[in-house]
């Protein structure tokens, strides 16, 4: 058999695409994760809760810009927040997110390492 026979009709292409939502929604996520401060804070809240104290302490951004990089994480739905008293606390939303994250940081580690790629 050649690749060739095994053709495959647009129509069927077209059903194993996402949705026109569900591509707005991945590329807004996409695009948060495309600034290196927002990836790093993510890096951070895959890993567990903290305060906004720790996190500028951490990637060593001015307080206002972590706060805003925050801010726009929360709006995009992959940060969330808990209050504990005056605290914010903030974290990863769910096992998605934190999985998006975690890869995206493996993937550059093989690249940067120069290990092959693997399944």
């Amino acid at each position: 058999m050649y690749a060739r026979d095994k053709v495959v009709d647009a129509h069927d292409l077209q059903q194993r695409l996402p949705t026109d939502s569900q591509v707005e929604a991945a590329t807004e996520m996409l695009r948060m994760l495309g600034d290196g401060t927002r990836l790093r804070l993510m890096a951070l809240l895959a890993e567990g809760e903290h305060d906004v104290t720790a996190l500028v302490a951490a990637v060593g951004a001015a307080r206002p810009a972590v706060s805003q990089h925050l801010g726009r994480l929360r709006l995009a739905g992959l940060v969330t927040v808990r209050r504990e008293g005056r605290r914010a606390l903030y974290t990863a939303r769910g096992g998605h997110v934190r999985r998006l994250v975690a890869e995206v940081i493996r993937a550059a580690s093989h690249r940067v390492a120069g290990i092959p790629e693997h399944d």
